[in-house]
Formats: C-alpha cells, structure tokens, sequence
C-alpha cells in the first residue's frame, strides 16, 4: 500500500533519526511551491555518513510505498538530493548546509513540529 506524503515523511525522518543524521527540519512548502509539499533537511558528519543516510532511506523506503524519482549528488556526498516527487530530501554536510542556507531560501515554509508527528507506519 502506498504511503501518503506525510506518511513518507514520519518514515523518512524516523529512518534518518536512526542513522543520527542531525538537525533534521521538516518544512511544509507546498503553499509556497509547486516543487514539492514537504522538505527534509538533514545534515551528516561526513561525506561516508551522508551517503550511508542516503543509503539507509532507499534500503527502508520500498518504491511500492513511494517511488524515487531522482538522486543527486550521491557521489560527491556533500549535499544529496532524493526526489519522492511529494517529498525532497536534502542530505548536507554541515558546511554546505550553512553555504546553500535552504532554510532561509524557503523560509516563508512552515516549519513542522517533529514532536508533534505521530510514529512513523511500519
């Protein structure tokens, strides 16, 4: 059964919690785009934990509940981009995060509270 769009989100941020990715946000954006309805930004300590947070969410996430449009920068390991068509997933390390600042760029998103999320579906 395929998940809904905050349904991926709880999971995705569930799954990147497990993994210790830090300073997660997750922005609320389809009222002021057409790009997506949810952001996810996380950051990694390294260029080997972006990519194993990476890794983590399209070994946890099947494309029968969401499929994966698009993956970039996955090589590089600074800033990974995983397109759910609903839901972007931003994956930094810490210096490109302040660099590229995409709080700032969306910053007329509202900001959802994680510990107002029920748990993630299995």
């Amino acid at each position: 059964m395929s998940l809904t769009v905050k349904e991926l989100a709880q999971k995705a941020i569930q799954l990147l919690q497990e993994k210790k990715a830090q300073d997660i946000l997750l922005l609320e954006i389809d009222k002021v785009s057409l790009i997506a309805d949810y952001f996810i930004i996380c950051s990694g300590t390294s260029r080997l934990h972006t990519r194993v947070l990476c890794d983590h969410l399209l070994e946890n996430i099947p494309g029968k509940e969401r499929p994966l449009w698009h993956v970039e920068g996955y090589r590089e390991g600074c800033w990974i981009l995983l397109d759910f068509g609903g839901l972007v997933v931003h994956i930094f390390l810490t210096e490109e995060r302040l660099f590229y600042n995409l709080e700032r760029l969306w910053g007329e998103a509202a900001i959802v509270d994680l510990e107002s999320l029920p748990a993630s579906p299995s």
